[in-house]
């Protein structure tokens, strides 16, 4: 519990109207969660607007409601908080209200497109193997130490981000490493909170449909290294030619890796095969059970920023080389007769792109290539034909099929996919709506030799149909069929 007066000691609202010693009991930004003595935040969002259920939170006993309007007739006994952005200050006053966990801990995040999960992850699983007690906020699910927590989404909204925190500090986490979306830094979802370091990873078209422009996108990310404090470090990609864009403006310490130019972290690929990849990190040589190229800078940045936290270089090689995939991440299962089914989170073109080029890169032309592949609803549009086009281009056959249809139909899904094909390869193309038949299709016309990729549910197990989210994971059909086999 924290009073108003202790909530408010960082920050100078715009007006405050009642008294500041009342007892804040809990923090919330839904109104149907109000707690007796507790503060209400009215959150102007993209669905609703906070505003519209403040006499509701009134009645129901609140002590005070944070609000950038005041109501025309306030009552007197709420203590009324005014400020210009009550999305930014449900951050600022969550992080208060749990006596500001992130100080408490090496707070560590990890923005970009496409690697966050496994780079998270893996930096996550590093640290626990070396001793410390750690904590994670990922994409596929959360842990307080070893306690597993589920995610629901890539960022909590910033109440349960600091209470999750919080729980680390308690827990006695002295690290967390944590996925920071574009979403999560345009909503401040991450402010209040002290970051001690950031890793950009790389940065191709997603999320269109909300930030309107890859520039947006982009800015937005930057933003989060906009924000870092002296002593921090921001770790990026030196490949990707927005790492540099990244640190314009960030007064951190600037660091580079790299898989090709040169970086203050260096890797190399000196083998690749689909159980792993010989490699080098700064002149070093270890064989890592992770295939691809793009996996070889997550496990770069892992080494970097473990390296930046003070890890020695030795242990740090080591622990990469006892490392397995992050589940749903290039995740292989084989079949008796010499089929290799890989499971990949894969839901843009540009990892599409790295997933069939590691794969072609491995096969050398032996053997085929089939891909079952779809796009979600409600969604960026226009990456659609775009997934598409890159699926046809490196694999032998394609099969378009259903993928978190959310509230469209899942054939309008894939006429917009199709719309990418050209005349000459729809030959080689298949529409099966049924992701599970989709994907008993694909293994059913796998030869010995050959490798199905089912790209874009990764570690998901559902399906979001109409708002209804139905069980369903890739890769317990994948062994169901083949285990039919055996």
């Amino acid at each position: 519990m924290k009073t108003i007066q202790q909530l408010l000691e960082r920050y100078e609202p715009l007006r405050v109207v009642g008294s500041t010693n009342k007892t804040v009991v809990a923090i919330t930004a839904d109104s149907r969660n109000v707690a007796v003595n507790g503060l209400f935040i009215a959150v102007k969002g993209t669905q609703t607007d906070g505003h519209n259920y403040i006499e509701k939170v009134v009645k129901a006993g609140v002590s005070a409601v944070v609000c950038e309007v005041l109501p025309a007739e306030p009552a007197a006994n709420v203590t009324w908080i005014v400020v210009d952005n009550s999305l930014k200050y449900t951050g600022l006053l969550a992080s208060a209200f749990y006596g500001y966990p992130s100080e408490l801990l090496k707070l560590v995040g990890v923005t970009g497109t496409n690697g966050k999960t496994t780079t998270a992850s893996l930096l996550y699983k590093m640290f626990s193997r070396a001793g410390f007690s750690c904590g994670l906020l990922s994409t596929v699910r959360n842990y307080i130490g070893n306690e597993m927590v589920e995610a629901t989404h890539t960022t909590p909204d910033p109440v349960q981000l600091n209470a999750l925190l919080n729980r680390m500090v308690e827990a006695g986490c002295g690290y967390c490493f944590m996925e920071v979306s574009s979403h999560a830094v345009d909503q401040y979802r991450i402010a209040g909170l002290d970051f001690d370091g950031a890793v950009f990873t790389n940065l191709t078209r997603d999320h269109l449909d909300y930030h309107g422009t890859f520039a947006n996108y982009r800015d937005c990310k930057k933003r989060f290294f906009d924000g870092l404090k002296k002593t921090a470090f921001a770790l990026v990609n030196n490949d990707d030619k927005n790492g540099g864009i990244m640190l314009q403006n960030c007064a951190a310490s600037k660091y580079t890796y790299s898989v090709g130019t040169p970086a203050d972290f260096r890797a190399k690929i000196i083998e690749s095969r689909l159980d792993g990849t010989l490699i080098t990190i700064n002149d070093k040589e270890l064989w890592v059970s992770f295939a691809g190229r793009f996996n070889v800078y997550n496990l770069t940045a892992v080494f970097a920023a473990s390296r930046l936290l003070g890890l020695s270089e030795t242990d740090a090689l080591l622990f990469l080389s006892a490392m397995q995939s992050v589940e749903g991440r290039f995740e292989t299962i084989s079949s008796a007769v010499g089929v290799t089914a890989i499971v990949d989170y894969a839901h843009t073109p540009d990892a599409l792109v790295n997933v069939i080029s590691t794969i072609a890169d491995v096969m050398q032309g032996e053997g085929r290539l089939l891909c079952v592949v779809g796009a979600g609803g409600n969604r960026d549009k226009g990456k659609r034909p775009l997934m598409a086009a890159e699926s046809v281009k490196g694999s032998q056959l394609v099969i378009l099929t259903s993928d978190n249809p959310r509230f469209e139909e899942p054939e309008d899904i894939i006429a917009d996919m199709m719309a990418g094909v050209n005349m000459v390869d729809k030959r080689k193309v298949l529409c099966i709506t049924d992701r599970t038949q989709a994907i008993r299709t694909a293994l059913t016309m796998a030869q010995p030799g050959d490798v199905v990729l089912i790209a874009g549910k990764g570690h998901e197990t559902y399906q979001d149909v109409k708002g209804v989210k139905h069980h369903f994971d890739d890769r317990e059909v994948v062994r169901e069929f083949f285990n039919q086999l055996n």
